[in-house]
């Protein structure tokens, strides 16, 4: 357990500067230790280029403990480190980032060098991203799948259950309801009334599945979402509204059906799954041709792709009509990378280098599920966030341990979680980060916070209808909305998986894929996220303003925004107790920006009591 009267890597008396820093920054440490420490030792073990350093500390007598200054690597890096006390008595004692431990080094403190001379676009972070499931958004009339790759079909009823039973053991997820580009486009002023500036869309190239992970073509839009031309006018008539698009780039592996592999024979062209001397052949990797191949997660539908074979990086990055610079010069803004995990750093640096030289300005987001800084995939180190890969990353810890703290853990925990993430994270890559708390992968947020029972052990025909009782809902309800403030004003995009702020309910993978309710909106709901949206919009201090936590316990959790001389407080009570409130408050007048409540302040205090499952955003 760490001493905060000996040392704690967030405060600036002990380490200076906060977090990560940029290459040869000088990072100040000074360590507080007793008066029978002889000596301090600062030992470093460098991640990348292997290197391990010890550098004996200064003793700092008015301080009453030991400083050294430490000049960060001029390489990309994570420096490990922890502190060696040796005592008059010849006694030995290290502390590191779980407290003091003895003998052997401890597990250690770390610190990202991150490559600073690289810029994000401020653009995403500072504003709101609006996640779209392209199939069951909104349909303007229902498509004839004929002669398109795959055995599809069509719900007549935009209000139908989805088909949910597997097929000899196996899920097809090959009925549609017809959502397409223009249906996206119709609903453009819905989109503009949330105050969205990204929308973030699911996959959109030819593809056998209605959620098209398996690609099957990456130079054409899927037909029954429309065409090339469509996905322009989307962009162009987007951008008129300050909003802009995010593709979903699936690039570890396509579909068995795809022109590339062709194993169905749906193209004309000859695939690696057709003829070893297929153009394609090279990019899969076959143990036994042609029905035994690396796939994603052992899904023989999914293929995977050697994203190191020139052909394919030509294809997909560096040719000057490639994947990535045809789409962002019809009009796209950047790229989500799936499963970012599987996708070589050497891949990533070099999709970020096309994506950036064709639009300067454009962002790429990576897509991991851990702490993103010092996340090992397969046996190696990953560099996401180094300054040369993605510009952020999907906050899965953010999501999780909001979710966490909801369902009634302690707040503690959650700004521990996050304080450990803004430590570890350059601050553009913090503020970059995709915030969200619904996903395609993830049951609806709804659901999660109302339910009263684990549901894993229901059969997929409960699970499929299951909805929340009244109570339950009108629990969620409330939940939700402390969930999404948080949500909005937290560093980093706010992400809203459409049909949440609609009060959309469903369990796991494909029963939280429902098609939007046109016209059956929760209106309670739907307020409350166009208030955020507009609070988000117009105040700088939640788009790019520090956090300073203020009280975290239990239920309840105080932070506030500061950005020059714009600060919003934001309190939350998710405790079965009222909270008694009471902020340092420089005006006459205190004003809830969610309900237009006003309070007025005494003394320079702003006291109020904050009710059970209520929350409040002052300004």
């Amino acid at each position: 357990m760490l001493d905060a009267a000996v040392f704690h890597p967030r405060m600036e008396v002990y380490k200076k500067p906060f977090g990560a820093v940029p290459l040869q920054t000088g990072v100040d440490f000074f360590f507080r230790a007793p008066a029978d420490a002889v000596s301090c030792t600062l030992c470093t073990a460098w991640e990348f280029s292997a290197l391990k350093q010890e550098c004996a500390m200064v003793r700092d007598e008015a301080r009453g403990g030991f400083a050294f200054s430490f000049s960060a690597p001029g390489a990309p890096e994570l420096v490990w480190y922890y502190f060696r006390l040796r005592y008059e008595d010849g006694s030995v004692r290290c502390y590191g980032a779980e407290g003091f431990a003895e003998g052997s080094a401890p597990p250690p403190f770390q610190l990202t060098v991150y490559d600073g001379s690289t810029d994000t676009p401020a653009w995403f972070g500072a504003g709101v991203t609006y996640q779209i499931f392209p199939d069951r958004f909104c349909r303007l009339e229902p498509p004839n799948p004929e002669g398109m790759p795959g055995d599809r079909w069509v719900h007549e009823n935009w209000d139908e259950l989805m088909a949910y039973e597997p097929e000899d053991g196996v899920v097809t997820n090959r009925d549609f309801f017809g959502g397409s580009l223009k249906g996206i486009l119709s609903r453009l002023s819905y989109l503009e009334s949330l105050s969205v500036s990204t929308i973030y869309l699911n996959p959109i190239f030819e593809a056998a599945s209605n959620h098209r992970y398996d690609t099957c073509d990456y130079q054409k839009i899927d037909p029954m979402l429309g065409t090339e031309k469509d996905f322009r006018l989307l962009c162009r008539e987007a951008e008129k509204r300050g909003i802009r698009i995010v593709l979903d780039g699936v690039f570890n592996h396509n579909g068995d059906g795809s022109r590339y592999f062709n194993a169905r024979g749906w193209y004309d062209t000859v695939g690696a799954a057709q003829s070893q001397d297929s153009p394609w052949y090279e990019w899969y990797d076959f143990s036994h041709w042609p029905d035994a191949y690396s796939s994603w997660w052992g899904i023989s539908t999914l293929p995977q792709v050697r994203e190191s074979t020139p052909s394919y990086v030509d294809f997909i990055i560096e040719n000057e009509d490639s994947v990535i610079r045809h789409w962002l010069r019809a009009g796209a803004s950047g790229w989500r990378l799936d499963v970012a995990d599987e996708l070589p750093d050497s891949f990533i640096e070099k999709l970020r280098g096309a994506a950036v030289e064709e639009k300067a300005d454009a962002i790429v987001i990576g897509e991991v599920w851990e702490d993103g800084s010092n996340k090992i995939a397969y046996g190696e180190r990953r560099r996401y966030l180094l300054g040369r890969e993605t510009h952020g990353l999907m906050n899965y810890p953010f999501r999780v341990s909001a979710i966490a703290w909801l369902q009634g853990g302690d707040a503690r925990d959650f700004v521990e979680t996050m304080e450990t993430i803004r430590e570890h994270y350059p601050p553009a890559a913090f503020y970059a980060s995709l915030n969200s708390l619904g996903t395609h992968d993830n049951p609806r947020i709804l659901t999660l916070l109302g339910q009263s029972e684990d549901l894993s052990g229901y059969d997929r025909a409960y699970r499929a209808r299951y909805r929340l009782s009244r109570m339950e809902r009108q629990r969620a309800v409330r939940r939700l909305k402390l969930a999404s403030t948080l949500l909005y004003a937290f560093p980093g995009s706010p992400t809203v998986y459409y049909g949440d702020e609609a009060g959309m309910e469903g369990c796991e993978d494909p029963f939280n894929r429902g098609t939007f309710p046109w016209g059956k909106e929760d209106a309670v709901l739907l307020a409350h996220y166009r208030i955020l949206g507009k609070l988000r919009r117009e105040r700088a201090s939640l788009q790019r303003g520090e956090i300073f936590y203020e009280h975290a316990e239990g239920g309840v959790l105080v932070f506030r925004r500061t950005l020059g001389e714009e600060t919003t407080w934001v309190a939350l009570n998710n405790g079965d107790r009222t909270y008694a409130l009471t902020l340092p408050w420089p005006a006459a007048m205190a004003q809830d920006a969610l309900s237009g409540q006003r309070f007025a302040v005494y003394g320079g205090q702003l006291r109020l009591d904050l009710p059970p499952e209520s929350g409040v955003l002052l300004v």
